[in-house]
Parts: C-alpha cells; structure tokens; sequence
C-alpha cells in the first residue's frame, strides 16, 4: 500500500473497499419491503374493519330508529308546521288546543294523593326532613329540640307549618313542600310532631 490510498493488493490483485452504497442498500431494501408489507396489511384491516362496521350499522340502526314510535313522534311533531292559522266562516274546530293525553297521564302520576289524617301527611311528606333532621327540621320525637319550640306556643307552631318559616336553624317551606294540602291536615300533622315529642 502506498500513500494511504483506498485500494489494497491482495496477491497481486488489486481489490477495491466495498461501496458502502451496495451494503445499505441491500438492508434499507429488505426493511422497506417488510414495513410496507406491515403498513399494507394494517390499511387492508383498517378498512375491513370500517366495511363491517358500516354493513352491522345499516342492518340494526336503521331498523331501530324507523321502528321507535316515539322517535317517529317526536320527529312528526319537529317537522309539522309551526303555526296553524284560523279562518273566520270556515270550521276551526281542527285547532283547538288538545291536551297531550301521555303528560297528563305522567302529571297526574307524580301528585301522590292526599292523605286523609295528619299522621298519615307526616309519614307522606313531613317525615323526609323530619324523620331525619334535614336543613335544621327538629328530628320527630326529640323532646330537647322540641321543647323550645312548643314553649312558643301552638299558634306559632301552626303558623311556622302553614307559611312556611326561615329560623336559625333552618328552613321550614310552607306546609312542607305540599301546598295542596289543607291547613286542618296540617295542624292535624303539626298535633302528631308535638305528640311524638311529648
């Protein structure tokens, strides 16, 4: 070898260094074919997957949505018009306002019906608070917390149960949240409270 140079003798043959071109290329070939093969793969299961969602969703969504007579309802009464006019000399009994049959059912459902004695109001509505001492209500029976009270005087009581009353303790709404109930019940049910308490 002279001078450092790139080529080498070799019994009498000269032999030049291997081009580093020829070695990586013959690995970043190799690579490249196995990654565009795991890449080709993954596209084809991506989009099978997609094609199998979309085939189950058009068999079951479909269905269900044309099926549910309420979602039909609920469209029918999205898209029909607004506003119906009234024509004066023609018969406009067809826009009279008709109560929804399904919301007076489920209003009617909600308001329990009216108990008959004070004890059965207590055990139906003053017992929420009162049963357990909520928002300051003086648990039923508890003579030390009711005792102040009663020394107030029955009035007061039945005063602070049909109007509602706002004390430090606490908050009492009028006639404990049920306002249909008659004043008597509720004197009827402020009597059982101060007899539980006695």
């Amino acid at each position: 070898m002279a001078g450092g140079g790139q080529t080498a003798i070799l019994r009498g043959q000269l032999i030049a260094p291997p081009d580093a071109d020829d070695i990586v290329s013959k690995q970043d070939t190799h690579f490249f074919n196995v990654f565009s093969m795991v890449i080709g793969l993954l596209v084809a299961v991506a989009i099978a997957l997609f094609a199998l969602a979309r085939i189950v969703a058009s068999q079951t969504q479909d269905k269900e949505v044309l099926e549910d007579a309420s979602y039909v309802k609920n469209v029918e009464q999205r898209i029909s018009p607004f506003a119906k006019e009234a024509v004066a000399g023609q018969d406009n009994t067809a826009l009279a306002i008709k109560p929804d049959a399904a919301a007076s059912a489920q209003a009617g459902a909600g308001t329990a019906e009216m108990p008959k004695t004070g004890e059965a109001l207590f055990q139906q509505t003053c017992s929420a608070c009162h049963g357990a001492g909520i928002a300051g209500a003086p648990k039923a029976g508890d003579k030390a917390a009711w005792g102040p009270r009663i020394a107030k005087g029955m009035p007061t009581l039945y005063d602070h149960a049909e109007k509602g009353f706002q004390g430090s303790a606490g908050v009492m709404p009028a006639k404990g949240g049920r306002t249909d109930a008659p004043d008597d019940l509720v004197k009827q049910a402020v009597d059982y409270m101060v007899g539980m308490a006695k």
